[in-house]
């Protein structure tokens, strides 16, 4: 079976793009690992969003999901590993080692957490560290925890998880912090919370969870060791465009270059949209318009070549 459109991804600009594409009654499929992408994970309530004064990310996804099932549309739960394109058809193949044809194709994928690549990261990956406070946060209830990163997604994981643990660490490696006034004016009125500037993180370190992290104070050239139960890495995100290959142009962070008045990018029939694109945003509102976008691009190639 060839269906007319492939989304991959399932978060704003997938779900957008969904919308999109079957009110042209398209046959698609949307293949992706989850429902929500960055927005399931988001650990302080979404206030610049049409529409609402303020919803939670959780709120938003169960919306999506409403909308996905009021327009039939069923999400395949499974991980693209590769693309291809053969006599004006594409082939996307998944970990399920399942391989689906179509026309057209929309790269939604988002992106994907940073790693801090220290000894001990991996190890304890699941035991103490964490790449979502608000997947984890209520574990750590009464405890101590660092959050690595001083921008928006470490502020605001720090300020959620003040409503359980004791106290936190943000550990920051440049000598300022990078997250908006809003965000440091809330941080800066906790008590709970100690923001440090100059921090290279050097290894976590624990028995069978974290019991430690240390850290290198690049000002005064010495180890620090915190005694924390907890890490939560919120350094941001790369691009997971690794499984598109040669199809498309990557910019040096591995962002998808894209024609901005159509979404379409160096190969005939497939676009992209959303956190996996060359944008110096990065906005849940701007990734859900770059999806309708794609979709209505995608439907008039549909229309030349099917």
């Amino acid at each position: 079976m060839t269906y007319d459109l492939i989304i991959i991804g399932a978060g704003p600009a997938g779900i957008s793009a969904a919308v999109y594409a079957v009110r042209q009654r398209l046959n698609m499929l949307i293949i992706s690992k989850d429902i929500g992408g960055q927005v399931a994970k988001k650990a302080v309530d979404i206030e610049n969003y049409p529409g609402f004064d303020k919803i939670s990310g959780s709120e938003l996804v169960e919306l999506y999901q409403k909308q996905l099932k009021a327009n039939n549309l069923l999400v395949q739960q499974d991980e693209v590993l590769g693309i291809q394109k053969k006599d004006g058809i594409f082939f996307v193949s998944t970990k399920s080692k399942k391989v689906y044809e179509s026309i057209s194709v929309i790269i939604t994928s988002g992106a994907e957490s940073k790693l801090i690549n220290v000894p001990g990261e991996e190890e304890f990956s699941g035991k103490g560290v964490s790449y979502c406070s608000l997947c984890d946060g209520p574990i750590f209830k009464d405890k101590i925890v660092a959050v690595v990163g001083g921008g928006n997604n470490g502020f605001e994981s720090a300020l959620f998880l003040s409503n359980y643990v004791k106290k936190i660490f943000i550990l920051e490696f440049s000598d300022k912090v990078k997250a908006d006034q809003e965000n440091q004016d809330l941080v800066f009125k906790n008590k709970n919370i100690e923001v440090i500037t100059n921090a290279k993180v050097v290894k976590i370190e624990g028995k069978v969870f974290v019991n430690s992290i240390t850290y290198e104070d690049l000002k005064n050239n010495k180890e620090i060791t915190l005694e924390v139960n907890g890490v939560f890495v919120e350094i941001g995100y790369t691009p997971s465009t690794l499984f598109v290959g040669d199809l498309v142009d990557l910019n040096e962070k591995g962002e998808i270059v894209f024609d901005p008045e159509n979404l379409k990018t160096k190969t005939p029939g497939l676009f992209s949209a959303g956190d996996c694109n060359v944008s110096k945003y990065k906005q849940i509102v701007m990734a859900s318009g770059e999806g309708a976008k794609a979709a209505l691009s995608a439907y008039e190639y549909i229309k030349r070549n099917k």
